[in-house]
């Protein structure tokens, strides 16, 4: 799916990685897609919702009053998410440490992959962030445009529709049939 990305589609979800990196989230949610869009400033797509009064860091803002910032588990609560819970239940079913990090395999240095850097590694994809990367290609797909660019996007993150990329949009009192169009609009 990623060869029909577009340089800048491409670049904002590595922007998403960046973004979630950022704020100390342990994952890329729609809340990072949708800042990585905003950051493509000249794009059509995000202008869009520039001109509608939703910039990158009126979305930011929002996010980081929304969830914060720092570790996991104060994001998680911050959604209601009781990670000690969640803990407990697995671990009821998995085992004691099913959670904890595997160890590292000696013998992959040996075969010549790089292990990457705490810092460098790269956060999972919640699963509606995945959803909207896969609602981007159906967009592109019923707009005929045979790549997927910044609008594409957007559109998965308005058609996805609940999570909290799109709930800042809503918040913003910004009408989704009407980004709907103005984006369709401006995405070839």
């Amino acid at each position: 799916m990623f060869e029909r990305f577009t340089e800048s589609a491409r670049r904002a979800v590595g922007r998403a990685q960046e973004e979630a990196r950022e704020l100390r989230h342990g994952y890329v949610g729609t809340e990072h897609l949708l800042l990585a869009i905003l950051a493509e400033r000249d794009d059509p797509a995000a202008a869009v919702l520039i001109d509608a009064g939703l910039d990158h860091e009126t979305a930011l803002r929002e996010v980081r009053r929304l969830l914060g910032e720092g570790n996991d588990a104060q994001a998680l609560a911050a959604i209601g998410v009781d990670l000690e819970a969640v803990r407990e239940a697995v671990e009821s079913v998995f085992g004691e440490g099913a959670l904890d990090a595997a160890p590292e395999e000696p013998e992959a240095r040996r075969r010549g992959r790089l292990r990457l850097g705490a810092k460098e590694r790269r956060s999972p994809f919640t699963a509606r962030a995945k959803k909207v990367l896969e609602l981007s290609l159906r967009e592109s797909l019923r707009l005929k445009s045979g790549h997927i660019g910044i609008g594409h996007l957007l559109l998965g993150v308005l058609r996805e529709g609940e999570g909290l990329g799109a709930r800042v949009v809503a918040g913003h009192g910004l009408d989704f049939a009407e980004l709907r169009r103005a984006v369709e609009a401006n995405t070839g």
